[in-house]
């Protein structure tokens, strides 16, 4: 199961909810499909002129980043807006991938 936890009070732009969006989504994809993972939570609140979402699953932990690879392109995504990712993965203690995006362009 997947649970979300949307602490925001209102909308956010288009392109930084779409980009919110795709990242969820291809984080949950990636914990189904690499994890083994029995429950994902993704949180949703603004810090500081940001949005922050954070995906963590109780998998197996031991997401990398490599070079062409899934959460490669994510961080890429992030960047693109201005925002940064960064992943906590230890072996056997699940995977929290966590990303800040500013709310106004940058």
């Amino acid at each position: 199961p997947v649970r979300v936890d949307d602490r925001l009070t209102g909308r956010v732009s288009k392109r930084i909810e779409l980009a919110a969006y795709l990242i969820a989504a291809e984080s949950v994809t990636n914990a189904v499909k690499h994890s083994g993972a029995t429950s994902v939570l993704i949180t949703l609140e603004t810090h500081d002129e940001t949005l922050v979402l954070t995906v963590r699953d109780d998998g197996c932990g031991g997401a990398t980043t490599r070079p062409g690879g899934g959460i490669d392109g994510l961080a890429d995504r992030a960047s693109a807006l201005g925002g940064a990712l960064t992943l906590d993965s230890p072996r056997g203690r699940g995977t929290t991938l966590s990303v800040v995006l500013p709310l106004a362009p940058p």
